[in-house]
């Protein structure tokens, strides 16, 4: 196996080409500062946090362990909007017949809750947890299925990192930079290649008729339309993304480890909205009340922030 290196210089270049102008940092202004509501802890390796307004609650991913290993214990929270722990174990590896391994990715599509699981995507009933569907795509060369989103169709998006974790938390990249799409119950690859940059966060941008994918191993964030081939560079920032949000009005949200924060890219312009954050990983949006819930996922906790605008 080979060592994760990063994306290499000639790659990022080409996949540079035809980008938007890379966006200027500017500070956070005191009156748009957003402020901690709550900090809830007790989630063991939390990755992924989505809000679900209908029912007004987080569902938080919990991979309790080796984000790479097979070892069935991994678990779905349900919280309340004001942080209050609902269930911690609302959807649970080996109970009532469920498994969940190392659950990352989150994402609704009517009453159904997607999460990736290594090389597998599950769906839940998001009311009752009830287990509906397996989609198995390890035979495909599923490596490390990280984060979720829907498309406008209903589709199923979920992106490969490609790496994987060995038993000391070592890290390798044997598989492939890829993007999935699930229609129905079958999956195919949409867009792969190293261009992609070790693909994390994805998130559908309707303002724009795009994804926006944030990868871990480039300092650039790019869209990708259904069609394309390959993504297209969009704008530039610390790299080590995670979490990604498209806001109503087109603003990007995006977590990085790189730097510790949450930014906030709109149009040339980026700033940091959040900071001092070690490895924020895939943040919710709470749209009633305009929150971003971020899983610190080395701390075993989940931070509600109010944000301003």
């Amino acid at each position: 196996m080979r060592r994760l290196s990063p994306v290499c210089a000639i790659l990022l270049i080409a996949a540079c080409k035809g980008a938007e102008k890379a966006a200027d940092t500017t500070a956070v202004a005191p009156d748009t500062a957003p402020r901690l509501v709550v900090s809830v802890p007790g989630f063991k390796v939390p990755e992924s946090v989505r809000y679900d307004e209908e029912q007004d609650v987080f569902f938080v991913s919990n991979i309790d362990g080796n984000p790479s290993m097979k070892d069935g214990n991994g678990f779905i929270s349900r919280v309340r909007a004001d942080g209050t722990v609902d269930s911690l174990m609302f959807i649970a590896g080996g109970r009532d017949g469920v498994i969940l391994n190392a659950p990352k990715g989150v994402a609704i599509v009517g009453d159904t809750l997607w999460v990736s699981d290594i090389d597998a995507a599950r769906a839940f009933n998001r009311r009752t947890g009830e287990p509906i569907a397996t989609v198995e795509m390890k035979r495909m060369g599923a490596t490390f299925l990280n984060d979720v989103a829907i498309g406008p169709d209903g589709s199923v998006y979920i992106t490969d990192t490609g790496i994987r974790f060995d038993a000391k938390g070592g890290m390798t990249h044997p598989g492939r930079d890829r993007v999935y799409r699930i229609m129905g119950r079958t999956a195919k690859v949409v867009v792969e290649g190293d261009s992609l940059g070790g693909p994390n966060g994805i998130a559908w941008d309707a303002t724009k008729n795009r994804f926006v994918i944030a990868p871990f191993n480039s300092q650039w964030l790019f869209s990708w339309q259904t069609d394309a081939v390959q993504p297209a560079a969009l704008a530039t920032g610390p790299g080590g993304y995670d979490g990604l949000e498209v806001l109503a009005d087109g603003r990007i949200l995006v977590s990085s480890w790189a730097d510790s924060s949450i930014h906030e890219f709109k149009g040339d312009s980026r700033r940091v909205v959040i900071s001092g954050k070690p490895a924020p990983a895939d943040f919710g949006i709470d749209t009633k009340r305009n929150r971003i819930a971020i899983p610190l996922f080395n701390d075993g906790t989940v931070e509600i922030w109010q944000l301003v605008r």
